[in-house]
């Protein structure tokens, strides 16, 4: 979400006449674009923040905006309080204070609908940044903003609001001005991305969304993420299973394997309930070529996360056999429930030992998945190239290298792997 959010900043900014700088140094404008899910990115936050004070007092001319979940969607006095060097703040997904700062001066607003008209980009449309526009092979299309699911450990609710959905017609218009640039893959995002539409009940819910986007010329393949255990029902993935252009690919985190800590979290299921819609992932999209993959999210050292429970979140994993597992070692969020309501007294030294055990045990299910794929032959969508090599993804989001010295950007192509990692592939053009 933050990288689709950073994208439409850059765009805007180019709408009133800025170009990218090849160095913060020269840049007459400086957007930080903030993620606070986890302690370790709000670190990263404050220890760029820190590195811009002495810019701005070499630079006083230079204008500093800080965006995203930092500043949130509730004010940001107490900020602008300890970081007086920042000229603006903006919450998640919201370029307007920027925008106001920056065109004080009516004068220094450039129209682009010459562009626009250029490109046939119609209103409702999205102009990709220069810097991306005809290069970028896959891109993020926001299509559910906010959330107001409330696990206990999410900071989300609190600093990117209520969940409230796009209207169809703009995300199909975005989607389709993508496809003119060159665009030819879209991902579809949400915090529950399956509870689109809930809250226009004339519009499409995410299936339909899905059946209107597969009739869009041009457009290769959709994906969507991510997926909430409660909420993927068996309509959206018979359309999955239906449509070839949706990629079989399902993101759906589990969060931890015990009964217990899931009600802690309010998470609003059972890890029965997991396991049974796994196998309805897997037996609904088994037709699907090449298969079918899956992802999940774990947080280990939850508060009151004993050894046993734990060890329920292993064996879990040890059993679904899933594709990839985003791991991650908890840490309070300010004003969510679990940091108001429950010790954090997992020690940090445990919450490593538990983080590397599952890291160990899911490099080594990846391994044994990806070697299936040794001499076979798939499809893949080329994205960049990466050092000499060009990188793609196969239906399943299996990462391949390829080596050739034609020009694979937008390309689908066959390809037969010809090794295999946990975390990514080789393979030759066939």
């Amino acid at each position: 979400m933050n990288v689709a959010d950073s994208q439409r900043i850059s765009s805007t900014l180019e709408r009133l006449g800025y170009l990218p700088a090849a160095r913060l140094q020269d840049a007459d404008v400086v957007v930080l674009n903030t993620c606070v899910v986890r302690q370790s990115a709000e670190d990263k936050a404050l220890s760029w923040l820190h590195a811009l004070r002495p810019l701005k007092q070499q630079h006083p001319g230079i204008v500093i905006n800080l965006m995203g979940c930092l500043v949130g969607i509730k004010g940001s006095e107490k900020l602008k309080q300890r970081f007086p060097f920042v000229d603006v703040f903006s919450a998640p997904s919201d370029p307007e204070p920027l925008v106001a700062y920056l065109t004080q001066n009516e004068s220094q607003i450039l129209e682009q609908k010459e562009l626009q008209q250029r490109l046939n980009i119609q209103d409702g449309g999205f102009l990709l940044p220069l810097n991306e526009r005809g290069k970028l092979v896959s891109a993020y299309v926001p299509v559910v903003l906010g959330c107001s699911h409330a696990c206990t450990f999410c900071v989300i609710t609190y600093r990117r609001g209520a969940e409230h959905s796009r209207p169809a017609a703009e995300i199909i218009a975005e989607v389709r001005s993508l496809v003119q640039q060159g665009v030819r893959e879209v991902t579809l995002l949400g915090q529950i991305v399956d509870r689109y539409g809930k809250d226009i009940p004339e519009g499409p819910n995410l299936a339909g969304l899905l059946r209107r986007l597969h009739q869009i010329d041009g457009l290769e393949r959709i994906r969507f993420l991510t997926s909430h255990p409660g909420y993927l029902n068996s309509d959206l993935l018979d359309v999955v299973a239906e449509l070839p252009k949706v990629m079989p690919h399902i993101e759906v985190p589990v969060q931890a394997g015990d009964n217990e800590v899931l009600e802690d979290m309010r998470r609003g299921y059972t890890v029965e309930d997991y396991y049974r819609l796994v196998e309805n992932i897997r037996s609904t999209l088994q037709n699907k070529t090449p298969g079918v993959s899956i992802a999940t999210d774990i947080i280990v050292g939850f508060p009151g996360e004993s050894e046993a429970q734990f060890l329920h979140t292993y064996d879990l994993l040890k059993d679904l056999r899933l594709d990839v597992a985003h791991l991650a070692r908890y840490s309070p969020r300010p004003d969510t429930v679990a940091s108001r309501h429950l010790a954090d007294d997992v020690s940090e030294q445990e919450k490593w030992r538990r983080f590397r055990l599952l890291e160990s045990l899911q490099e080594g299910i990846a391994g044994e998945i990806n070697a299936a794929y040794l001499h076979s032959q798939v499809e893949v969508l080329f994205e960049e190239n990466v050092r000499g090599r060009w990188k793609g993804r196969t239906p399943t989001n299996k990462l391949v290298f390829v080596e050739s010295e034609e020009n694979l950007l937008g390309q689908i192509r066959s390809v037969q792997i010809s090794w295999t990692g946990p975390w990514s592939m080789q393979a030759i053009l066939i």
